[in-house]
């Protein structure tokens, strides 16, 4: 047999196991979802959801009556190992292997044969770095930061960034991408994703000789902004050059209010709702309809890609339109606070729901599709290779059952969003004189986290239907 009939073998195995699991919904699905025989009720679980958030903001206003996390403390890791960690040369060392592992993947996704999960290009871009960097910055830190392909290219800049474009350029990539993913469906083209990974690469290789790679790195670019904001839920941090322990959460209260980073979060949820939606019967419902109202307009092709990329735009509009309500209210209770400066002081709070809103609906995505990255390291270019002696691998399924998927879930939205809840009174505590006018300005807040948890919850059963 052919090297190009074994990879059409090999992607139509890995691909014919997903749509056994998944159903016929497979194709359209970014995340592998199942109806759950749960003994309770679903909507019982967004009660009992909203019960622990307001039962967690009573506590804190009576037990955390002082901000903790403003300044929070960090000891090294012990014995050398923080230096030996933040050291030149294994960052040296990491920052090679990221510009091998993207030369890799750029070439399988023009030489390999394979499509979607079927193909190194697909499965590491939309899996093993969208989806997996995102649990593994919470878990070990900012690595994105040492392995980033661009920042090993360290250039001084020709000027300096400009201060007012803040995080705006970061976020209109971040909006790029997730259109690329969502609206687009390039990884069902692998030529066609990794020739935009080498766009993307021009592209900011110039900004970096603009501006410097550092600049440009902290502000403008989309994904170390991405990670490095989940990289602050993390406890390991690198101060100079030693890696040491801070508290939890205290990265986040350590954000440089910047403009452009209320928009950039907004688009981190926003993006992640538009998909959920999107996955469920009302939403593909509510994309055909809006692309049968374009249609004599703009020809099928064009509607239903204009309908997605409105689609894909409201969901950003609705988080952002959300949190300013929030703001809005926290505004009403007093102080000479004004809506701009409130609306970044609490911004911070916003990334733990960004993240469980990630984990919560793209964690069977990594557990399961993941798993063909291990058999497609072993034949990157399907050529025939077992280099690692894997590539008969299949996928294990049995990882995570149904209803022990849906408690996670659960677990995850309540968890990230009795977070956000501690963010944003610690940061009410530093802002108001008045402890009891500071717990007064969060119940607006409350509300707005009672809200984002019911639309995770809501969205996650829409997409189990």
């Amino acid at each position: 047999m052919s090297t190009r009939g074994r990879a059409r073998r090999r992607a139509a195995a890995l691909a014919a196991g997903f749509a056994l699991l998944a159903g016929p919904a497979a194709a359209e699905a970014h995340g592998i979802v199942q109806r759950s025989n749960l003994p309770i009720p679903e909507w019982l679980f967004a009660w009992a959801a909203a019960i622990v958030l307001i039962a967690s903001f009573f506590a804190l206003g009576v037990l955390w009556a002082r901000p903790q996390l403003e300044q929070p403390p960090w000891r090294p890791l012990p014995r050398g190992l923080g230096r030996a960690l933040a050291g030149p040369g294994l960052r040296r060392i990491c920052a090679v292997i990221g510009v091998a592992a993207f030369a890799l993947v750029v070439a399988a996704g023009y030489l390999d044969p394979g499509e979607d999960i079927g193909n190194l290009a697909s499965t590491f871009i939309l899996i093993v770095f969208w989806v997996g960097l995102a649990f593994a910055s919470v878990l070990f830190g900012d690595l994105f930061a040492v392995f980033s392909p661009w920042r090993a290219v360290r250039l001084p800049g020709l000027r300096p960034y400009p201060e007012r474009w803040g995080r705006y350029p970061a976020a209109l990539a971040l909006l790029g991408f997730t259109w690329i993913e969502l609206v687009g469906q390039w990884g069902g083209s692998p030529p066609l994703l990794a020739s935009a990974a080498l766009a993307y690469t021009a592209y900011t290789l110039a900004m970096q000789y603009v501006f410097g790679t550092e600049a440009w790195t902290q502000r403008g670019e989309a994904f170390a902004v991405y990670f490095g904001l989940f990289a602050r839920l993390s406890v390991w941090e690198r101060r100079g050059d030693e890696v040491g322990v801070r508290r939890p959460l205290g990265g986040l209260a350590r954000l440089d209010l910047v403009p452009g980073t209320v928009a950039f979060v907004c688009v981190m949820i926003g993006t992640v709702t538009y998909d959920g939606f999107g996955q469920g019967q009302l939403g593909r419902d509510a994309i055909a309809a809006l692309t049968r109202g374009l249609d004599g307009l703009l020809g099928d092709d064009l509607a239903l890609g204009t309908a997605r990329t409105l689609g894909l735009l409201a969901g950003v509009a609705l988080v952002a339109g959300f949190y300013r309500l929030g703001i809005a209210g926290a505004r009403s209770v007093g102080g000479r606070l004004d809506a701009a400066r409130l609306r970044g002081a609490f911004v911070h709070s916003l990334v733990p729901v960004a993240f469980v809103y990630v984990a919560a609906h793209y964690l069977t995505f990594l557990l399961f599709e993941g798993q063909a990255a291990i058999t497609l390291a072993s034949d990157p270019f399907g050529s025939g290779w077992n280099l690692l002696g894997t590539v008969a691998r299949g996928i294990d399924y049995s990882l995570l059952d149904t209803d022990a998927t849906w408690y996670l879930q659960v677990g995850l939205v309540v968890c990230g969003h009795v977070a956000a809840l501690v963010l944003a009174h610690d940061r009410a505590l530093s802002l108001y004189r008045d402890p009891r006018l500071a717990v007064r300005s969060q119940y607006w807040m409350l509300a707005v986290m009672v809200g984002f948890t019911s639309l995770a919850l809501w969205l996650l059963t829409q997409a189990a239907a």
